[in-house]
């Protein structure tokens, strides 16, 4: 029973991997918690988007995953 976190871009590197396994349920409050120290500034910025199983949430604080789904992490994007 885990929600497998997908970390790309500058996230991999900032999280030390590129996906990691939480025990299922997660919600916004519990992923924080979860993160906070390594990543917690992404995480309070207003950039950072979380896509549940491709699908890109509107508002990340609705997190809610169960067991099976992935959530990803998305940086902001930058380039030019």
């Amino acid at each position: 029973m885990a929600v497998r976190l997908v970390f790309l871009g500058k996230l991999a590197d900032l999280a030390g991997a590129s996906e990691r396994e939480l025990a299922a349920p997660i919600d916004w409050p519990a992923l924080v918690e979860a993160l906070q120290g390594e990543l917690g500034e992404w995480l309070a910025g207003d950039k950072l988007k979380l896509a549940v199983n491709g699908a890109v949430l509107a508002d990340k604080r609705a997190l809610q995953a169960r067991d099976g789904d992935e959530v990803a992490l998305l940086p902001p994007v930058s380039g030019g």
